[in-house]
């Protein structure tokens, strides 16, 4: 699909990979998913900022199951645009009720696995009485860690992707779109 050239950041778009209306039905598909197995449970929906906030905000308004929302704030990359490994938690969750809630981590893309993998792990060992994720998009042949999300909205390739709350150097989170950014963006 080729980009019409509607802002700005459509010019840095080498092709849209997933449109308006496919981010709508996986997000649609994703929330019936969670609706339907969380009916009985206490629900937090723990968005991962800042990229996890569009998709976030369109996940809960989907939801037919209570839920409450929180925030954390991770980050597993530095300036580059390749994970390093090393897990930085800016923001915490500061609440003191974990044990009475079932939290499903919302992220926006999995790539080395390492953040969800670190965050679960993290959230159970502080008392939450399950935790769960849930991401937008997906990169299994960039796994480093033996990572599976329980829910998975759309796996995509190896490529660098912007829009929908996905950013390169906190640009083009404003896309309505997901897109592939070209290269010579990212690595002059």
């Amino acid at each position: 699909m080729k980009v019409t050239h509607k802002s700005q950041l459509d010019k840095d778009i080498a092709k849209v990979l997933i449109s308006e209306e496919e981010l709508d039905s996986t997000v649609t598909r994703l929330a019936e998913e969670i609706s339907r197995d969380y009916e009985d449970k206490n629900l937090l929906l723990l968005c991962i900022l800042k990229g996890s906030i569009v998709f976030c905000g369109d996940l809960m308004k989907k939801l037919t199951v209570p839920c409450e929302i929180d925030c954390m704030k991770v980050s597993s990359y530095g300036k580059s645009t390749v994970s390093g490994g090393r897990i930085n938690i800016i923001l915490d969750l500061q609440r003191t009720d974990l044990s009475e809630r079932d939290i499903l981590v919302v992220e926006d893309i999995i790539d080395s696995g390492r953040t969800l993998s670190y965050l679960t792990e993290y959230l159970s060992l502080n008392g939450a009485r399950s935790v769960k994720s849930v991401t937008l998009l997906d990169k299994p042949s960039r796994r480093e860690v033996d990572f599976v999300p329980d829910y998975r909205g759309l796996e995509i390739p190896d490529e660098f992707v912007v829009g929908y709350g996905l950013d390169y150097a906190e640009g083009y989170r404003t896309l309505p779109y997901v897109g592939v950014l070209k290269p010579e963006v990212y690595t002059k």
